[in-house]
């Protein structure tokens, strides 16, 4: 131990690790990094580099490296052409969609499930199910549902003398493709808000129903503020998925009927492994990783910053 004497507040500060201890300690950190740096630079930072470059070129994907070096063609050809323009609005669609109706569901039923009703474990059971299922068993499993003929959704409608298309249908196309994902995926976000509500100490909700405070008050100056850094949460996971959804359209739609439920995802598969125009298809998956890249850094710089920080969200808004 190392004593300090200058001035009248001495104090004892513990001695400095000898040099090799110090070394030592750094060559095991490293060990320890260093298979996870290998990892995300060869399965992460590697294939996007790889899609930057590519996109550069006029390749199809075969005879080794491009050569036809293009520049920016390829990104001037896809923001000039109308499926791409769609896709875009179909991603906006989804977003305000999922933000507006798949949210405040499963923010609602996650309230309603954290009071103390007759067999909620079961219901979490059941509302959360459908998450884990794969997204190839969704699509089959509302393939069959909404088929046009023998589909159990028109036999239900035929009993009110309706019936309708859904996935075959320009108009309804989208609708069917929402009401899925909110099938799939409301129930994880709901499962994410009812931890973010146990959190929250009951003491709280009571002490502003005993000041007189109505149910509506106490969910709107109480509950909601403190459940602001899960709600953060779940609006980010719900926009990327977004961004990159594929899997539940190619299965239902594959982007149709003539592109009407295309998202840049399946625009991308169709260019690069159908029509083997690999260039092409790297330049729209460099859009959408800027996308993504550009919400996420706006999002944790504007929106998460405080909850990044540490910090809780305090009744009122304000810390």
């Amino acid at each position: 131990m190392t004593t300090l004497t200058r001035g009248p507040e001495a104090k004892s500060l513990p001695a400095p690790a000898p040099a090799s201890g110090r070394r030592g300690r750094a060559l095991t950190i490293t060990l320890f990094v260093l298979p996870a740096l290998v990892l995300f630079l060869l399965l992460v930072v590697a294939p996007i580099l790889v899609a930057f470059y590519a996109s550069a070129f006029r390749w199809n994907g075969f005879g080794g490296l491009p050569t036809t070096f293009i520049g920016f063609d390829n990104f001037t050809r896809l923001f000039s052409t109308e499926i791409f323009r769609r896709d875009l609005w179909h991603l906006l669609v989804l977003v305000l969609l999922s933000l507006c109706v798949q949210l405040p569901l499963s923010l609602g039923i996650a309230l309603l499930l954290h009071q103390r009703i007759r067999g909620r474990a079961v219901y979490r059971l059941v509302f959360f199910a459908p998450y884990v299922l794969s997204e190839v068993i969704t699509g089959v499993l509302f393939s069959l549902i909404l088929a046009p003929d023998a589909g159990m959704a028109n036999q239900v409608l035929a009993l009110f003398g309706a019936d309708s298309d859904w996935l075959a249908d320009p108009d309804t196309v989208m609708p069917s493709l929402f009401l899925v994902m909110t099938w799939k995926y409301f129930g994880f976000h709901m499962m994410i808000l009812l931890a973010g509500r146990q959190n929250i100490p009951d003491e709280l909700v009571e002490a502003a129903q005993i000041d007189g405070a109505s149910g509506w008050k106490t969910f709107r100056y109480v509950t909601l503020p403190l459940l602001g850094p899960t709600i953060r949460i779940s609006v980010f996971l719900s926009v990327i998925y977004t961004i990159q959804l594929f899997d539940l359209v190619w299965i239902l739609t594959q982007g149709g009927p003539s592109h009407s439920s295309e998202t840049m995802a399946v625009t991308m598969f169709e260019w690069g492994f159908k029509r083997s125009q690999v260039g092409y298809a790297s330049a729209i998956s460099v859009v959408m990783f800027v996308l993504s890249l550009i919400f996420a850094l706006f999002y944790q710089r504007f929106v998460m910053r405080r909850d990044l920080e540490g910090a809780t969200t305090s009744i009122g808004g304000r810390r």
